[in-house]
């Protein structure tokens, strides 16, 4: 393995934005879902004849859904992502508007028979319920609760039992419910990550800027320091993931 300073350099200097993670192949791994949510958000685009994608990042996940329905319409709130998206999704024949997480949708009621999202911040129940056509469907794939927490805490200290209850399934569902929409799948899974190398550790905590907030290789180098030392040691430094499948229909 190369040294820690070679390693925490490279990842300093990658490039960081959108959603594409190939840049950890070969140095961090981590166990897909059994439902195959690239599978079922291409199958849920190509049977519609409109449809949405919320905080779409880059636009990777939803280009492997096309071809696109005759209306097609991606959102995204980080111009970094809103531009890459742009890039990647236009040509494919899906529009992308800059929407602020938590801003009202700038849409019409009832305009979409399909609207999805693959990691959304916070799910705006009202905003998808009212966008929803008649019998439209919400497909999407969550993260679950306490997800990385292995690796957060081994910056941030043991995290209260307040931020583990956040993301919890149950408490998303019925918020769907109570914007009007029937839930009628909703799975759990705990899925396992190895990360085999320190840089891996920076360039996950630059990507995912709220796993730890305020992130600088600099600001954590002794942290850093004490998780190269245990992957040389031990080998891969293992954390777990959740994620959480929600299948809601509009009456």
């Amino acid at each position: 393995m190369r040294s820690y300073d070679d390693l925490v350099a490279e990842a300093d200097a990658a490039d960081v934005d959108g959603w594409d993670f190939s840049w950890l192949d070969g140095r961090a791994t981590e166990q897909r879902p059994s439902w195959g949510y690239a599978g079922r958000l291409a199958a849920a685009w190509r049977g519609v004849r409109s449809a949405l994608d919320l905080q779409t990042g880059g636009g990777e996940v939803l280009a492997t859904a096309a071809p696109f329905p005759p209306l097609a319409v991606a959102t995204e709130g980080w111009p970094p992502n809103a531009t890459r998206a742009t890039r990647l999704l236009h040509p494919l024949g899906c529009a992308v508007v800059t929407v602020d997480d938590g801003a009202p949708l700038p849409f019409a009621d009832g305009a979409f028979e399909l609207v999805t999202s693959r990691h959304p911040v916070d799910p705006p129940w009202p905003e998808i319920a009212r966008v929803l056509a008649p019998a439209g469907t919400y497909l999407a794939q969550h993260v679950g609760p306490a997800s990385g927490f292995e690796l957060i805490e081994a910056f941030l200290g043991p995290l209260g039992e307040e931020h583990r209850r956040g993301r919890d399934p149950f408490a998303e569902a019925a918020g769907a419910r109570a914007a009007g929409l029937d839930v009628v799948e909703l799975h759990v899974e705990r899925l396992r990550i190895e990360i085999l190398d320190v840089g891996a550790v920076v360039y996950l905590l630059r990507k995912l800027v709220w796993w730890v907030p305020g992130f600088t290789a600099r600001r954590y180098d002794a942290e850093l320091r004490a998780l190269d030392a245990r992957i040389r040691r031990d080998g891969p430094f293992v954390a777990r993931s959740s994620r959480t499948l929600v299948v809601a229909r509009r009456a």
